[in-house]
């Protein structure tokens, strides 16, 4: 009798874990419609979609082609210098000489020998799955501190992009690479760990020079918080880490090092590009052009510096002073200020890029449902901006590029330039100022 009542004690559990799931999924299906809009089911949303990616992402590696385009190029690369070459006018592979700096080369040197001397293409594109996840990963967490983008557009940003995939794991470009450690720089930003950040920063930097496009925002960033004293040491990080990952190739030819894996004159081929493809060939390569883009891209940094960043109403000088000696005491910087700054910097840089490429698309390709969604602007909808989404994703996947295609990239970067101009200041003007002003 005992041993029976003991027994129904013990299959009281069950029922009630459940009654537990079935009112959890009952709750989940009557906020179904909270569940895409509302942010703060980030996390909840980006947990089902990490795991569609991982079927999404095997099922693209085993069903579809793969592509040669630069992978043997880096192995030969790679190659040469653990052959004993550290000069790096002297290294080079079938799609041309080594132009990336040497953190670069340590990271592919790795893949080098994980891969069976890079023959090992499946090994090879599995870990770019994983840098794939990874990544995803980071820039969920980026989404969740900011709470601004509601989650049924992660979709759009995981499933739906046929480029973003093919560029990880059927290309195995570098680019991945470096953007995985530049998101990995802002999630330790965001924790205020700032030392490692600059670190993780000025590794991606490393890796592929576009990193630092986002270095405007970083520098507006690291002044407000710290003033020029605080900022140099966290500058100081970056320098010396680049000395240190360049040393054997500085002390074997400085200039050849430098002249190479930091070009910031190289000539690119008008058959790559996507983003001018209407524009004569002779007026894309002329060196005008690239000035006047150059000075475009400063000016409109300098613009959003002055009138949507440094809201405090004294002068842009007043950065340079200890953050105690201001009149206007600096507030801690608040996630979506960090981010929006950052991401606003970079953007502004592929706009006015002398050219971008296909590979290019991963540089802020994860960044636009931030720059569509956080800044609410009435005159654009979630359809319109779902429009800009589709719009940019059909430009990047026309090949070869055509002056449709890349006029219409412009208009969606030009939209988005407008909305972050027109939008919610990231920044808002300090009290003092205001009631000064009143």
């Amino acid at each position: 009798m005992a041993a029976g009542v003991r027994k129904r004690a013990r299959a009281g559990p069950p029922p009630r874990v459940a009654g537990l799931c079935e009112q959890w999924l009952r709750r989940a299906w009557q906020e179904r419609r909270l569940l895409l809009l509302e942010p703060r089911y980030t996390l909840l949303v980006a947990a089902c979609l990490c795991l569609a990616e991982v079927g999404i992402t095997f099922w693209v590696i085993h069903r579809v082609a793969y592509t040669e385009i630069d992978w043997k190029a880096y192995m030969a690369e790679v190659e040469g210098v653990i052959n004993g070459t550290y000069d790096y006018t002297q290294l080079q592979g079938d799609t041309g000489p080594l132009v990336y700096p040497a953190g670069f080369v340590y990271i592919f040197m790795g893949l080098y020998y994980v891969t069976g001397h890079g023959t090992d293409i499946r090994m090879a594109q599995h870990i770019f799955a994983v840098l794939y996840l990874a990544t995803l990963l980071l820039v969920f967490l980026i989404y969740h501190q900011t709470c601004k983008v509601p989650p049924f557009v992660f979709f759009f940003m995981c499933c739906a992009s046929y480029r973003v995939h093919s560029i990880f794991v059927l290309r195995l470009f570098n680019d991945p690479v470096a953007m995985a450690l530049l998101f990995l720089s802002i999630n330790l930003f965001l924790a205020r760990r700032w030392g490692w950040g600059c670190c993780c920063f000025s590794l991606a930097v490393s890796v592929k020079m576009n990193v630092l496009l986002f270095a405007p925002g970083l520098l507006f960033l690291l002044l407000t918080q710290f003033g020029l004293r605080g900022t140099l040491p966290k500058l100081g990080i970056c320098a010396v880490l680049q000395v240190v990952l360049g040393l054997p190739f500085l002390l074997e030819n400085p200039v050849g090092y430098l002249s190479r894996s930091f070009d910031l004159g190289r000539q690119f081929l008008f058959r790559w590009t996507v983003n001018w493809r209407f524009l004569p060939e002779s007026l894309f390569l002329h060196r005008a052009f690239h000035l006047a883009l150059l000075a475009t891209h400063l000016a409109l940094l300098l613009l959003f510096v002055l009138c949507r960043w440094h809201r405090t109403g004294e002068s842009i000088l007043s950065l340079l002073k200890d953050p105690s000696k201001r009149k206007v005491p600096p507030q801690p910087l608040t996630p979506n200020q960090i981010v929006s700054t950052l991401f606003t910097s970079n953007f502004i840089g592929i706009c006015f890029s002398r050219s971008l490429h296909y590979q290019f698309y991963v540089w802020y390709f994860h960044t636009l449902p931030y720059l569509l969604w956080a800044t609410p602007a009435r005159w654009l909808t979630h359809l319109l901006r779902l429009l800009v989404l589709g719009l940019i994703e059909l430009s990047w996947n026309t090949y070869p590029s055509t002056s449709c295609s890349s006029a219409a990239l412009h208009a969606c970067h030009a939209v988005i330039l407008l909305q972050l101009w027109l939008g919610p200041q990231p920044f808002p003007r300090s009290a003092q100022h205001s009631k000064k002003a009143h």
